[in-house]
């Protein structure tokens, strides 16, 4: 998946999320792991990063892949994830790191661009870390293909611009996507 997103990119430690958990937003605008839902078979997130050459600092990215049982247990998360920048412009992502000022958006097939997925969702935001510094560009990409849902975020640092984090973004989502469907399409 790193070579997914481009040249350079490698896998960061841990390389993959905790199989039967997902992210869930809390009440209090935190980020935690929790056990999948009923409306959830399977998720996974891998962590991979561009690191820090020639005075820049490193371009962090998390991807996802959810498959659910149905059509309408997707389409819900992708509400739920248009939602939680409404109810939580500001937000913790993990000790150290929180994202501020999140605007999203939804586009379904057609619409805004929309030409790779069902229904597609971005997310904007300014990312602090204790680490890096900030604020630095937050960007977050979700799509959907029927019960399968595939979102890729990056966080910005020193030195890099949003066109370099975006680039990985959209090269890493689109891949998903393909990926996806080729699996959709497959016989059983």
């Amino acid at each position: 998946m790193a070579r997914d997103l481009g040249p350079g990119f490698v896998k960061r430690n841990p390389y993959e999320s905790e199989p039967g958990f997902w992210p869930v937003l809390d009440a209090n605008c935190v980020w935690q792991r929790e056990p999948l839902p009923a409306t959830a078979l399977a998720s996974l997130t891998r962590y991979m990063e561009l690191p820090a050459e020639d005075g820049k600092g490193p371009i962090r990215v998390a991807a996802i892949v959810t498959v659910h049982p149905t059509v309408v247990d997707a389409e819900w998360e992708m509400a739920e994830t248009l939602e939680e920048a409404l109810r939580c412009p500001d937000q913790q992502l993990r000790q150290g790191e929180r994202i501020t000022g999140l605007l999203s958006q939804g586009a379904d097939f057609g619409l805004m661009g929309n030409f790779t997925s069902e229904d597609s969702l971005t997310e904007s935001g300014k990312y602090y870390s204790d680490q890096l510094g900030g604020p630095h560009y937050y960007y977050w990409v979700q799509s959907r293909l029927s019960q399968v849902t595939v979102a890729v975020v990056g966080k910005g640092s020193k030195g890099r611009s949003d066109e370099e984090v975006d680039a990985a973004l959209l090269q890493g989502v689109n891949q998903m996507l393909s990926r996806a469907e080729i699996e959709l399409e497959a016989p059983e």
